[in-house]
């Protein structure tokens, strides 16, 4: 059998630094290289900077890289979400991997948002999140992923993801996370302490000294899909649905409980 040929693999990142000043957060530094865009739009939010993130290669497979990074200055606020939902095709050979490094300064606020990830099938992607907080620094995270799109018929019969998440305050670490799913997706995901036949899914993180407060609230809109819990700190959660479509119905109304009511990116919002 010939020797399969080397394919070319898409390369991208972005860095993006921005400023407290006078109590308006100002653009400090941006880079982006490859497939990697950032966009600041022109209608952002009110309470800070908005930034989205753009893959502009139109997906992921084996042996693709994506990295970004976002630093926060002290008393700034930046929100960071996508142009659209990020797509794992099927993988020829390899693993796509994304790492997203953050760090966040003193009162500042670092809002990660990005959209859903569309996993196919056969696809492979692994997946970092860390950050550095300062003692009173607040971070939002959230990863959702779809197992591909029922409206279009699709089954992820095979593939891979892991999620890993580090999150330190002055360096001490205070929240740390492994999800993985391997091979037999779809047989795996049937079990009930698994998905239990779910094909979407999502973790949501709140890292702030007042997290405890909004335990009760976000409780009430996850429903029987869902369940979370606040300690130190920390407010954690994971949920699942049975599609995409119903899986942000639950997202749009537990993000802005977290965001204490701020509306969602307009990304977020069309």
């Amino acid at each position: 059998m010939p020797e399969l040929p080397v394919l070319q693999r898409a390369c991208g990142s972005g860095r993006i630094a921005v400023r407290g000043e006078a109590g308006v957060t100002r653009l400090a530094r941006l880079y982006q290289d490859g497939c990697g865009k950032i966009r600041l739009p022109r209608d952002a939010l009110a309470n800070g900077l908005e930034a989205v993130l753009i893959n502009s290669s139109g997906g992921l497979t084996g042996g693709d890289r994506m990295e970004w990074a976002a630093e926060v200055g002290d008393g700034a606020r930046l929100t960071l979400s996508t142009q659209a939902c990020e797509k794992v095709y099927r993988a020829r050979d390899g693993v796509a991997e994304q790492r997203a490094s953050l760090t966040v300064g003193a009162g500042a606020r670092l809002d990660w948002l990005p959209q859903e990830t569309i996993l196919f099938d056969g696809g492979a992607l692994s997946r970092r999140l860390e950050a550095d907080l300062a003692e009173d620094a607040r971070l939002l995270c959230v990863e959702a992923v779809i197992l591909g799109r029922t409206a279009m018929g699709e089954t992820v019969r095979v593939g891979s993801l892991h999620d890993r998440w580090r999150i330190r305050r002055e360096g001490r670490l205070v929240f740390a996370d492994d999800l993985r799913l391997d091979g037999a997706i779809a047989e795996v995901g049937a079990k009930a302490p698994v998905l239990a036949g779910a094909r979407a899914f999502a973790s949501l993180l709140l890292v702030a000294d007042d997290a405890q407060r909004l335990l009760v609230p976000l409780r009430s809109v996850l429903g029987t899909g869902g369940g979370a819990s606040a300690f130190e700190g920390k407010l954690f959660a994971r949920v699942a649905a049975a599609d995409g479509f119903t899986l942000r119905q639950v997202l749009l109304p537990a993000l802005e409980i977290l965001r204490d009511g701020a509306p969602l990116p307009r990304v977020w919002r069309t």
